[in-house]
């Protein structure tokens, strides 16, 4: 008995990818150089791209379907923080000739599953081998408001700061899969690591914050240094208090009390949640907005008169906390 040949890189794009590209009809079917499409009136293009590579961003053997809903994931997160709707992404996958076609399978499907759920459709892309790690990389398109992107330099001294979601899951479930974190219920690991693994881009709520919020972006190097970003942006400081991050049960019960715990829950990152400036006359429409959406909006504190860019963490007392780093910095 011999084994089928192996699909070139045109066979796999016919099998793997075609598919993801019905749906969106600027694809032309993957038959082309190019997409072509347009945006409609009264709208702009939002760019945004993310890449992923193995042993960085996340292990060689995870599950190709969680890797897959990651990578459109974080992108879709970016698209999120601006207010845009997501239209179309491009893929770039530079595998090492050992990927097989049982990887790719689970890749596509992942891709497919979230493509049903978020809205979004494949419009082209390039593959390639390479002699490193599995290297992957998504440039997504979003549509929004002519002149109303969300910015990240919109905040005013006395807005307050609002978090969706919750915060720490993902930081705290790396530590588990790296072996460094023992939690010994099941039901807690299974959280922080899905939550590690598959982030929940607040897609339903950007677009909304449009005419809400004054700055806005997503948690993805961990929530201080992000506001860090956004104050520096805005020429403000900012003061959060620790006690009002909102954290999953499943983070609590893993903290439990400890201070280093809590400290990489506050600057681990991964969490794409969208961390946002407002008024203090939003905080109604806000409740609205999280009755609606089923998405907890908490505030958690305010930006000031300081160093741009300078944020201070308190605690329960109001003694600020000393963070060994505010988050992740690839170099």
């Amino acid at each position: 008995m011999t084994n089928p040949p192996l699909l070139g890189e045109f066979g796999r794009i016919a099998r793997f990818f075609k598919p993801l590209a019905a749906g969106f009809a600027g694809a032309r079917g993957l038959r082309d150089d190019a997409a072509v499409f347009a945006v409609p009136e009264g709208r702009e293009l939002v760019v945004t791209t993310d890449a992923t590579v193995a042993g960085v961003h996340f292990f060689p053997d995870d599950d190709p379907g969680d890797i897959a809903a990651k990578l459109l994931r974080t992108n879709l997160s970016d698209l999120a923080a601006m207010g845009a709707e997501p239209l179309a992404y491009t893929l770039v996958t530079a595998l090492p000739r050992g990927v097989g076609e049982e990887w790719l399978a689970g890749f596509a499907a992942g891709l497919g599953a979230d493509q049903a759920r978020f809205g979004i459709g494949l419009a082209g892309g390039d593959s390639v081998s390479t002699g490193g790690p599995i290297t992957l990389s998504v440039t997504a398109f979003g549509l929004v408001p002519a002149g109303q992107a969300l910015p990240r330099w919109g905040g005013r001294v006395g807005d307050r700061l609002f978090v969706t979601g919750s915060i720490g899951d993902a930081a705290l479930g790396l530590q588990v899969a790296l072996g460094k974190l023992d939690i010994p219920d099941e039901t807690t690991r299974a959280h922080l690591l899905r939550r590690l693994r598959r982030p929940d881009p607040r897609s339903g709520i950007g677009p909304r914050l449009i005419g809400v919020a004054s700055g806005a972006l997503d948690v993805s190097d961990g929530l201080v240094a992000d506001l860090g970003h956004l104050c520096e942006e805005s020429g403000c400081a900012a003061v959060i208090e620790a006690e009002r991050v909102p954290l999953s049960e499943a983070a609590r019960g893993a903290i439990d009390g400890d201070a280093a715990r809590l400290a990489l829950a506050l600057t681990g990152g991964d969490d794409y949640e969208l961390l946002f400036s407002a008024p203090e006359t939003a905080r109604a429409a806000l409740a609205d907005l999280a009755r609606e959406s089923g998405v907890p909006i908490t505030e958690i504190g305010v930006l000031t008169e300081g160093p741009p860019g300078a944020v201070t963490v308190l605690d329960g007392q109001g003694v600020p906390l000393d963070l060994p780093r505010r988050g992740w910095d690839h170099f």
